[in-house]
């Protein structure tokens, strides 16, 4: 693609932080070099009871494959710890799926030619209408990454309809500055989640060919700008497969980590998602990393930040989803669609959704699982008063 701007440069509009923790977090994830760590750098990290970024880095490091029983123990021990039993339960709305960004792995980029749609204001209350009615209190917000198809109002809009049916909103949408991320926290949004997919900035530039998200310290910045604009909450996430999933799994750690420090009052959530196949691209796949590993970042996540909630998603099969929750997840998604408009039959299949899932069962079926596992299924621990 011919003409691609600098993705280290803003462009205009975008709001510069003066923070340097960009620069930790990519300082912190070149000099790591997990070959270096052995297995006693690792029985270390096990018997610390709070751990360092090193001790992070020995438990995603090849030398604790062999440790995973023991660290997956310690993982429930902490989630028992500082969360009980207690499992969140969430859906996700994607109410447009417009997007101008060219990424080559994503289902919604806009050479793909896809079934593009955008629900109105009505169509958005009878979706959420529908989920309210399934007993779920929280929903996630999504759209594509389209300012013009799906602006700050818009998804103000969508904050305020949402806050009408659910005691807890999440937005997943792009990047923006801190005086927007305040505004749509006045309409209602609770927390916002953005995954920077690789903090590798050469792979990141490889991946995303045009629009806003090519921009990388925007997007890396994003969640201190939410906080900044008074969000309660951020969620931070890699898509794993993309680059050296080791890599970027302790980037992420690091990078909530030192917003957690600097912003002690925020609550800090992760997600582990993997790379699905999308439409019109069978090149993209599941299996560059494996459910093993994937456990491993997980449960070092967990070992980590003991305080953190970490979202298991629909992603990944109805068994690892089953376990994971009675380790180290917090939160699990439930009657998942990826598409625009699928909760109401006469919107049903409006546009296209962003990747396919694997984990179809809907809110009853993942509330009996959780019982039947000794968990408790939460629907909101929030209340406004």
């Amino acid at each position: 693609m011919e003409n691609r701007w600098n993705h280290m440069e803003y462009m205009e509009g975008m709001e510069v932080l003066e923070s340097d923790v960009m620069t930790q977090v990519l300082a912190a994830m070149n000099q790591y070099d997990y070959e270096k760590y052995t297995a006693e750098d690792v029985r270390l990290a096990l018997s610390n009871d709070i751990r360092t970024p090193k001790d992070f880095g020995a438990l995603l490091s090849p030398a604790a494959a062999p440790f995973l029983e023991e660290m997956a123990q310690l993982a429930q021990q902490e989630t028992r710890k500082h969360f009980g039993n207690s499992v969140y339960m969430f859906t996700p709305i994607y109410i447009s799926n417009y997007c101008e960004n060219y990424c080559i792995y994503c289902g919604f980029n806009c050479r793909n030619k896809i079934q593009r749609a955008k629900l109105t204001y009505e169509e958005i209350e009878k979706e959420m209408e529908a989920i309210a009615a399934t007993g779920l209190e929280e929903i996630l917000i999504l759209v594509g990454e389209s300012r013009k198809q799906s602006d700050v109002e818009y998804l103000g809009e969508a904050c305020k309809i949402a806050r009408r049916y659910f005691k807890m909103v999440g937005l997943e949408v792009y990047p923006m500055n801190s005086d927007e991320y305040a505004y749509l926290h006045e309409c209602g949004a609770d927390y916002v989640t953005v995954f920077q997919e690789t903090y590798d900035s050469d792979k990141y530039e490889t991946l995303h060919l045009g629009g806003h998200k090519r921009v990388f310290p925007y997007r890396v910045n994003a969640q201190e700008r939410a906080l900044k604009g008074g969000m309660r909450g951020v969620g931070f996430g890699a898509l794993l497969g993309l680059a050296d999933f080791r890599k970027d799994a302790f980037a992420t750690g690091i990078h909530a980590w030192l917003l957690q420090r600097k912003y002690p009052q925020a609550e800090i959530a992760f997600s582990c998602p993997r790379l699905r196949p999308i439409i019109n691209n069978d090149k993209i796949n599941p299996k560059d990393v494996h459910e093993a590993q994937l456990l491993q970042v997980i449960t070092a996540y967990r070992l980590f930040m003991p305080f953190a909630g970490i979202t298991i998603s629909t992603r990944e099969s109805a068994r690892f989803r089953d376990n994971i929750v009675t380790i180290a997840a917090t939160k699990i998604s439930a009657g998942v669609s990826t598409g625009v408009g699928s909760h109401v039959e006469e919107l049903e299949d409006k546009g296209d959704e962003q990747f396919e899932i694997d984990d179809s069962r809907g809110v009853a079926e993942i509330h009996q699982m959780l019982l039947e596992r000794g968990m408790q299924p939460v629907m909101n621990d929030y209340v406004y008063v």
